[in-house]
């Protein structure tokens, strides 16, 4: 695969593919669980696992800040240098070391605080003491999970994204069968759950490693120069993609708090779905990310705008593609979702389909705001994609999930992110406008 040659369309689409099933199979873990906790203990089982919901978002950050923000470095410089492999590998090594320190940070945060995490992230009496059953097995392989999505991104960048998805696709495959195996079966419930998404984080990291050992790899460890100076550039460049998953986090403990004090846990049930749902939407968003990051840095690096222009055609295509889809599915079918996830009462039947048609509107701008992150990173504008992630993830949606409430009733809570989305949309698309003019050949 030639990133600065190839036919554009064929690499994007073959990277889509790859990136699509990486991305939806590890959306799984947390998907799949929910379902199974959902029916086996009932629409507590679904709150418990929102609570949890923030923990995922942590550990996923952190390995995609390693991950992305330096495989872009890496392919830039491949891109513009060519044959210049060990200066590559210096920030792949850099990767590797910050991986390391962030996951024994996450590890012992994990297993030392686990109850204080909860309850911070909104946990009560009825979901607690479930929550904690579910993370006990995840407790012993917190690192394989971030790892997972650092040697993901770094996989896609050294042309062999079908390892990442087969790797990502064998331990989600094991959650399913593993989940039904070990909550109804061995009647392990919300424990059960957890040991087999323990189980597939462990199958996932084990089949990418043998990426080293074949004649593809391009990847090594070296010793790189100016440590902190690379440590830097890594953080800042992949700082928008870590802050897109850090702030569902921050967000998911907001909405669980609100929800709590104005409309109850029947109301915190169907937000749990939501979750999920969003995960699904924001899976879409990450594959189009991914699989036009390393064919825009490479040529980014190498000065080919025309190139960068036909990639950013395919992908905003793509994201209004996913965007229409997902608005409809809300609008349609909101409770065939609720059943999906959990043995619902005829409450929470009530008051979903509203909540979820709600909330649902901006699942259709979610694809584009996410996607242009990961495109002002590979062209170098960290700035933008700082905006981006952090006027969506925090502060404007922070506002309104504080305020709409407050001022408009508790319903009004749901249209916070559809305001959101809508306000972001509006700066990235300027800025990826302007920028996009700029761009050389």
């Amino acid at each position: 695969m030639d990133f600065l040659n190839g036919k554009i369309k064929t690499l994007y689409f073959k990277y889509l593919a790859a990136a699509f099933g990486s991305a939806l199979i590890t959306s799984i873990y947390s998907i799949v669980d929910m379902a199974m906790v959902g029916q086996y203990h009932g629409p507590e089982g679904a709150a418990a696992l929102a609570v949890v919901a923030p923990v995922w978002n942590i550990i996923y950050s952190m390995g995609l800040l390693m991950g992305i923000g330096g495989s872009v470095l890496f392919s830039t410089i491949r891109g513009r240098e060519g044959s210049e492999i060990r200066r590559s590998n210096e920030y792949f090594t850099i990767s590797v070391i910050g991986s390391v320190i962030l996951a024994l940070a996450a590890w012992a945060a994990i297993i030392f605080l686990d109850r204080e995490l909860l309850l911070l992230f909104g946990a009560g009496e009825e979901t607690l003491p479930l929550a904690l059953q579910y993370v006990k097995p995840i407790n012993f392989v917190v690192p394989c999970f971030l790892f997972t999505q650092m040697l993901a991104a770094y996989l896609r960048n050294d042309k062999n994204p079908g390892l990442a998805t087969g790797a990502v696709l064998a331990g989600g495959i094991f959650n399913i069968f593993g989940d039904y195996f070990f909550v109804f079966i061995c009647d392990m419930g919300a424990f059960g759950a957890g040991l087999a998404t323990a189980i597939g984080s462990v199958i996932s990291i084990l089949a990418m490693l043998s990426h080293f050992f074949t004649k593809k790899n391009t990847l090594s460890l070296v010793r790189p120069s100016g440590i902190m100076k690379k440590f830097r550039e890594v953080i800042v460049t992949g700082f928008a993609t870590f802050f897109i998953d850090i702030a569902m986090g921050i967000l998911t403990i907001l909405f669980n708090r609100q929800i709590m004090a104005y409309l109850g846990t029947n109301a915190l049930s169907v937000y749990g779905v939501i979750v999920n749902i969003s995960t699904f939407v924001q899976c879409c968003a990450y594959s189009v990310g991914q699989a036009s990051q390393p064919i825009l840095s490479a040529n980014f690096g190498a000065g080919k705008g025309s190139r960068i222009r036909e990639t950013l055609k395919y992908a905003l295509g793509t994201t209004t593609f996913f965007g229409i889809a997902w608005v409809v599915l809300c609008m349609v079918i909101p409770n065939q979702f609720i059943r999906i996830f959990m043995d619902p009462t005829e409450a929470v039947l009530q008051i979903a389909p509203s909540i979820i048609r709600s909330y649902g509107i901006s699942f259709l701008l979610l694809p584009l705001n996410i996607f242009s992150t990961y495109y002002f990173q590979a062209v170098m504008k960290p700035q933008a994609a700082f905006v981006v992630s952090v006027s969506r993830g925090l502060v404007i949606s922070g506002i309104l999930i504080l305020l709409l409430p407050a001022l408009a009733g508790a319903d009004a809570l749901w249209f916070a992110m559809p305001i959101t989305e809508l306000f972001t949309a509006v700066y990235a698309v300027v800025m990826m406008r302007n920028y996009t003019r700029k761009l050389a050949g």
